[in-house]
């Protein structure tokens, strides 16, 4: 199995668990589920004996979670940016990967900034639909993974291909 991790961060933000497929050359879309989760430990496993009298299901279980599976499996949070606040941050992280891109693959320097350009345009084309994650961390400086659902309301994230840092475990 591979972890992806943000590189400026170190926060773990996907896995190969997932269906990943590669847009505009730059960018994995990785596709989602949604699921519920419980947090909580079964007190079975712990012995305890449920009384008879208990009302299972008579109300919602706080300890489970809902949403999307990549982001509950890798504890992203989310956060909310206006259109200039995005471009903003865009233009400061794109940046911090460029500088990557020119020292390890300068050959790509070009193509990757075309790239980043196109994939902008199709982000604030839709920028109503997208919900936007950053890491556990919740570094500012971080990759943002972008979320948005398909007509079958399947959910799919976005992440930038250049930010992450590949981990075999």
């Amino acid at each position: 199995m591979i972890i992806y991790k943000d590189f400026i961060t170190g926060d773990e933000l996907l896995s190969d668990t997932y269906p990943i497929k590669i847009v505009h050359e730059l960018i994995y879309e990785v596709q989602g589920k949604l699921t519920t989760e419980s947090t909580a430990v079964d007190d079975k496993l712990l012995g305890a004996n449920p009384s008879a009298e208990d009302d299972a299901g008579a109300t919602a279980d706080p300890s489970c979670q809902s949403g999307c599976n990549i982001v509950l499996a890798n504890r992203l949070v989310e956060t909310s940016y206006s259109k200039k606040d995005f471009r903003v941050y865009f233009k400061k992280y794109v940046g911090a990967l460029l500088k990557r891109v020119q020292e390890e693959e300068p050959a790509r320097v070009d193509s990757f900034k075309k790239g980043m350009m196109e994939a902008l345009k199709k982000i604030e084309a839709n920028f109503d639909n997208w919900q936007f994650f950053m890491g556990e961390s919740m570094n500012p400086d971080g990759m943002l993974a972008l979320m948005d659902f398909r007509d079958d309301g399947s959910p799919y994230m976005w992440f930038f291909k250049d930010g992450l840092l590949e981990e075999k475990v």
